[in-house]
């Protein structure tokens, strides 16, 4: 169970709540949702007691009973005695530490059968089974199985694993502890289909409380039975679904505006008649001054009206023309350790193309773009750019990022060399002119990854190298991102599990992983886009 009382949120100038009060009750399946920006992630910090350092609140939010927190961003190393999957879903139950206290104590007892010894080693072992140690490996294997991850991986170093395999294994930490309350932010980022269809039907048999943020319009609907809608500071109820949340709004949207107009027109044609009688005779003038009196109560109680999202458009610049072949791949592979990703991929791209690449979480994908962005050396193979290219990369993990320097700051202006052209260009890709001087690891995961597109227009690349560019971002976003590399006449190599967005960019050619086949698109791959 949540409670928040009267909590105000800030950051820098942004006032991104003001005087919420809200209860996440017992059982309650409720879905935070808003505009990228709008503050939803910041509350959670509050909520979890983990606000940033320029995070400013008043009020409270408290959390009754056990909780386990999803994050946007992972934890590196995990949050395990080691750093590896296994001891990072065991820390959820405090079995990592139990684990180690108990082998210790087992040697001990090796070493020295004493009384002392062997009745710690007892107390140990019964918290242990408590705490469901004796079954965890069954369960893990369970929950990996539903999320579609090798149970192999969780004993790996766990910062070695692909974007989606790290998702996976923290959703099997948050699961496997069965806390009395979830607070999930974006837990569908990077999934294939199968696994959100099952990670669905566990949200809706868990017992508990969940609260979450998600633009997954398919989650939202399943999953939750009340919506909180924050916008423009203020936090609103709803309960249901999101699709009938959205229906409702809609609803209450028009009313105010018609009513608001009514009102407008009423107190105008007041304002109008006291105004014919000022200066006249005292008796009229009277008048005058009642119907003023009249005005007021009637401004006073005016219907408030919340101002409507705008529909988000994005825009890159013209781009200059590259050589007839900007970029190949030649026997490219990649070798982690003794794990080999990529075997021999051979690929071109002809300027103007769209290529898309498929395939599984693991298959090599985030580690090829890095290869092609000049940012990791493959282990053996070349990648040769053409002439007149310049390459602009979006990391997954928005890695091209610079959190040390201001939002500002990260704009190149080489190109845009004043402040206002660069604040101009922030604001195009929806980030609110208050954020200029906000370091990057204050804005939210939608907000860092509309930086990083911004970021891609000023640097007026014309190969675009890009690496799951929709994580984070609302349905609004998407669409204009999707439209606007649509429109765009440079080249581009993306990954991507978002099948409207795939479906708008219109792709040219695939390269399928781990088969490592290079061919032209065909519509029936937006099903192996999903299923990544």
């Amino acid at each position: 169970m949540i409670v928040g009382s009267s909590l105000t949120i800030e950051i820098g100038d942004r006032n991104l709540l003001h005087d919420a009060s809200f209860v996440v009750g017992a059982g309650e399946k409720v879905g935070l949702v808003g505009r990228n920006g709008t503050g939803k992630s910041t509350l959670i910090s509050v909520i979890v007691n983990e606000p940033g350092k320029t995070v400013r609140h008043t009020g409270n939010a408290r959390i009754r009973g056990t909780y386990s927190f999803l994050p946007q961003v992972p934890v590196a190393g995990g949050l395990g005695l080691d750093p590896n999957g296994f001891s990072h879903v065991l820390s959820g139950r405090g079995l990592d530490v139990l684990d180690d206290a108990l082998n210790k104590a087992r040697n001990q007892m090796a070493k020295d059968p004493s009384s002392e010894n062997i009745e710690l080693f007892s107390d140990l072992e019964e918290q242990f089974r408590e705490n469901g140690g004796y079954e965890a490996e069954a369960i893990m294997a369970r929950l990996a199985d539903g999320l579609g991850l090798r149970p192999d991986l969780l004993l790996e170093d766990i910062d070695t694993l692909s974007g989606g395999q790290r998702r996976r294994v923290d959703l099997i930490r948050i699961l496997f502890q069965g806390p009395d309350t979830m607070i999930l932010d974006e837990p569908t980022n990077h999934l294939d289909l199968p696994a959100k269809q099952w990670l669905m039907e566990e949200l809706e048999a868990f017992p508990g409380a969940i609260l979450v943020v998600s633009h997954d319009l398919k989650l939202l609907d399943r999953s939750i039975n009340k919506v909180l809608h924050l916008s423009g500071g203020r936090l609103h109820e709803f309960k249901g679904t999101y699709s009938s949340y959205m229906v409702q709004l809609e609803a209450d949207q028009s009313q105010r505006e018609r009513s608001a107009q009514l009102e407008g027109r009423e107190i105008k044609r007041l304002s109008t008649v006291a105004d014919s009688m000022r200066g006249s005779t005292n008796r009229r003038a009277r008048i005058a001054k009642s119907i003023d009196k009249r005005v007021e109560r009637l401004e006073s109680s005016r219907t408030e009206v919340h101002a409507r999202d705008k529909r988000s458009v994005f825009r890159l610049p013209t781009p200059q023309r590259s050589a007839e072949v900007p970029l190949r791949a030649t026997g490219v592979k990649v070798r982690y350790g003794t794990s080999t990703v990529l075997k021999d991929v051979n690929f071109h791209t002809r300027r103007g193309d769209r290529v898309v690449i498929i395939g599984r979480n693991g298959a090599g994908k985030s580690s090829l773009l890095r290869c092609l962005a000049g940012v990791q050396k493959p282990t053996q193979g070349e990648v040769e750019i053409g002439v007149n290219v310049s390459i602009g990369y979006f990391a997954q993990e928005h890695e091209q990022v610079n959190l040390e320097v201001s939002v500002l700051d990260n704009i190149d202006d080489t190109i845009l060399v004043s402040e206002t052209e660069r604040r101009s260009l922030l604001g195009t890709f929806g980030i609110p002119g208050k954020a200029a001087h906000q370091m990057p690891g204050t804005l939210s995961g939608g907000e860092r990854a509309k930086l990083g597109l911004a970021m891609l227009a000023a640097g007026q690349a014309n190969v675009l190298l890009l690496d799951e560019p929709t994580n984070n971002l609302d349905p609004s976003s998407i669409e204009a991102v999707g439209t606007m590399l649509s429109r765009w006449a440079g080249t581009i190599v993306v990954v991507s599990h978002d099948r409207s967005f795939v479906n708008a960019l219109e792709p040219t050619h695939c390269l399928k992983l781990p088969d490592e086949i290079f061919t032209h698109w065909d519509d029936e791959y937006l099903d192996q886009v999903e299923m990544k």
